[in-house]
């Protein structure tokens, strides 16, 4: 578990989440198998690059806001313990807790210059783009015409199935990779799908495959805006209490002069602004709202191929072929939001 799950994870206990429910299995129909197959190692690459790059990211701007709270915790400890007096006896031992600030904020200045040198957001982004476009491959394939010869057929000759079907770049960000699976996976693409549209099953199989991968989509999506929800109603209630205390606190000082208030004044919103400023910094609001959006598009996609499938007077094809471009267009648009949400969130901010 990552640092950044685990700190979540203490944030949510006791937090009411939806059960999951467990996403329907998917089964791509034979003739994609070999494409699927071909193209499952190199998804798993780049998935498991963009894993370690995001938990390394997402835990590094989380670990240098806590951390800065805890450095001003350290600060003012001598001070609440009356070691900084003369005359207590733990005056000579009053010099660890600067020992501790010092370190604290030399852990700070470490994770930053680590994640900036080592461009753990940018390799994450790229990463997890290329795994995306990566896995999408095998349900793009038969929406291309592979038996048109390429001189007769300008498009043909584009190397990258995207650009192809698209015809744009607009979803494409430092996909090289890509675009050499896709050139490696011609040949094979050729002769699965050649004449795969002449044969019913294919179709309804395709068309049931294309269904359960949306809807393990809707479902991955669903989770995340219930997560984003809850974790940023417990940290709001977090910090309703910790600035309320502070508030207490502030007022008791007018009356109470004891050096534990000082430190509840000046910890508790050092935490409560560490905390908010993870949270902001992760956009858990805007990942939450984008999620929920999504869940509702992505059954109106599953409509649209379920009625594409049904229509009587438009060939079959025609329809499920606009219809599944239509979704994974959707599916490429918002993970181009999303690359335009994160990207400007660099570790400097925290």
């Amino acid at each position: 578990m990552a640092l950044h799950q685990g700190i979540q994870r203490l944030l949510l206990i006791g937090a009411h989440l939806d059960p999951r429910v467990r996403a329907p299995t998917s089964q791509p129909p034979a003739a994609l198998l070999p494409l699927v197959e071909a193209v499952a190692g190199e998804h798993q690459r780049f998935d498991e690059r963009a894993l370690h790059f995001g938990n390394r990211y997402r835990s590094g701007f989380w670990a240098i806001y806590l951390l800065s709270a805890l450095a001003v915790l350290c600060a003012v400890m001598p001070l609440a313990l009356g070691w900084d007096s003369p005359r207590h006896l733990l005056h000579p031992y009053a010099g660890l807790w600067a020992i501790g600030e010092v370190l604290l904020i030399s852990t700070v200045i470490g994770i930053y210059w680590r994640g900036h040198r080592r461009d753990w957001q940018g390799q994450w982004l790229r990463a997890r783009t290329t795994a995306e476009l990566t896995w999408y491959l095998p349900m793009l394939a038969p929406l291309l015409d592979f038996a048109a010869p390429q001189s007769e057929s300008a498009s043909a000759a584009v190397p990258n199935w995207y650009i192809r079907v698209f015809k744009s770049g607009q979803h494409l960000q430092e996909t090289d990779e890509v675009t050499r699976l896709c050139a490696r996976c011609q040949p094979l693409a050729c002769e699965q799908l050649a004449t795969v549209w002449q044969d019913p099953g294919f179709v309804s199989s395709y068309a049931q495959w294309a269904i359960d991968i949306l809807e393990q989509q809707q479902h991955y999506h669903h989770a995340i805006a219930t997560r984003q929800h809850a974790l940023l109603h417990r940290v709001h209630r977090i910090n309703t209490w910790l600035f309320g205390l502070t508030a207490l606190g502030a007022l008791l000082h007018l009356a109470v002069h004891s050096l534990w208030l000082s430190l509840i004044t000046t910890f508790f919103p050092a935490l409560g602004a560490s905390l908010h400023g993870a949270l902001a910094q992760s956009e858990a609001y805007r990942l939450a709202a984008t999620s929920e959006r999504l869940v509702v598009q992505l059954q109106s996609a599953v409509a649209r191929i379920c009625a594409a499938l049904g229509e009587a007077s438009t060939p079959i094809d025609i329809a499920l072929k606009a219809a599944i471009r239509s979704a994974i267009a959707l599916i490429m648009e918002e993970h181009q939001d999303w690359q335009m949400l994160v990207k400007p969130h660099h570790l400097p901010l925290a």
